[in-house]
């Protein structure tokens, strides 16, 4: 079975483009696997609390030492963890915000950035865990920012994903959404063409 993991980290609840796109990309991924099954995971309407002395602490305590409490958020974050490693195919809608990415999206790398489970530091540096798998971005902008010095997404997004181990990662593009009517329309048929050739 091929497990499609799609991560939504738009701010809003309805019609964010980036959230579209996504969901369109995976339907067609589905579509093109006879066996496939589909997990989503929906950032804003079940958001993270951002990292505080509570989470950190649940982190870097001993699993035999946590409150329950603690093991309470170190479970959330395993859990997390392990809908990544089920997941063969891994779709992320993000959305630009203010050159880069929402802070929805943020705080889940944060929940899964975990040492030990799908990182590890060796004498060499860090060796990502997370392995063999593909990962889209689709990434909805306003304006036109591929390419260039305010792209400060494209570059965190493949740094990350590459800590963590999954280097084979694409990106769809919807760019020029706010420039007015024609230069929406242009971005949209883009992203789709871009889609279609997934």
């Amino acid at each position: 079975m091929t497990t499609i993991l799609q991560i939504n980290s738009a701010a809003r609840s309805q019609g964010a483009q980036s959230t579209l796109l996504a969901s369109e990309l995976t339907d067609k991924l589905r579509k093109s696997k006879s066996d496939a099954k589909v997990v989503m995971r929906n950032l804003q309407a079940e958001p993270l609390p951002h990292l505080d002395d509570a989470v950190l602490g649940a982190f870097f305590t001993p699993a035999e030492q946590r409150t329950p409490e603690q093991q309470a958020i170190a479970a959330r974050s395993e859990a997390l963890i392990a809908e990544l490693q089920t997941a063969d195919i891994i779709v992320i809608g993000a959305p630009m915000y203010n050159f880069g990415i929402s802070s929805q999206l943020k705080t889940y790398f944060d929940w899964v950035a975990r040492a030990g489970i799908t990182f590890q530091y060796t004498a060499n540096g860090p060796e990502g865990l997370l392995n063999g798998k593909k990962v889209f971005v689709v990434s909805a902008r306003g304006g036109m920012y591929q390419g260039t010095p305010n792209d400060s997404q494209t570059p965190y997004l493949r740094s990350f994903l590459g800590f963590l181990g999954m280097t084979d990662v694409s990106f769809i593009y919807a760019e020029g959404l706010n420039m007015g009517p024609d230069a929406a329309s242009a971005a949209l048929t883009s992203a789709r063409e871009a889609i279609a050739a997934a």
